[in-house]
């Protein structure tokens, strides 16, 4: 049970989400991201749809295309206020949250992933990670990121995780650009 002061608490804080723009997931539905992404920009909603790009094979001819790095999902830069910009967007199934009220995601995690994204580095899609060793990037196009290292046999790989809906990308990167965060 909530103390007046905690309801008192969460009002503000949930009064705050309403007039701040903050960055939210928004689950899609299948294959309907880049769609989705498109029907934000016409309403002039701040989205982010990162890619990579794979090889495709068919059977009969191969081809480069850009997918969702987090498939299933847009992300968006709106006070709560704006929701419903976005639920009635075609294409869109909710806002990512708990209790019926969309969760914003850390700035932090959305633009580490802008930096991959504008610096064109190679990435793959990776497990969502909630342990290993944490650590910030101190040299190179990367400097200031902060993720997960984690080692594949003669390799590191660095991994950048968006906690709230659970996904995670990685790269493989120089161990000695990186130094390990102090717990606190």
């Amino acid at each position: 049970m909530l103390t007046a002061t905690q309801e008192r608490l969460n009002f503000y804080d949930y009064q705050q989400a309403l007039e701040v723009p903050q960055w939210y997931a928004v689950y899609t539905q299948s294959r309907h991201e880049k769609k989705v992404a498109a029907l934000l920009a016409e309403k002039e909603a701040v989205c982010f749809l990162p890619l990579c790009r794979v090889l495709s094979r068919w059977k009969d001819r191969r081809k480069i295309v850009d997918l969702p790095l987090f498939p299933g999902y847009v992300f968006v830069n709106l006070p709560l206020h704006d929701k419903l910009k976005v639920l009635t967007t075609q294409g869109v199934v909710s806002l990512v949250g708990f209790q019926n009220r969309p969760d914003p995601i850390p700035d932090e995690q959305i633009q580490a992933i802008m930096v991959l994204m504008d610096e064109k580095l190679s990435c793959d899609p990776y497990p969502y990670l909630t342990e290993g060793k944490r650590v910030e990037i101190k040299h190179g196009p990367l400097k200031g990121l902060r993720g997960i290292l984690l080692r594949k046999k003669d390799k590191y790989t660095f991994v950048i995780s968006i906690d709230l809906i659970r996904n995670s990308v990685s790269l493989e990167i120089d161990a000695c650009d990186v130094e390990p965060l102090m717990a606190g």
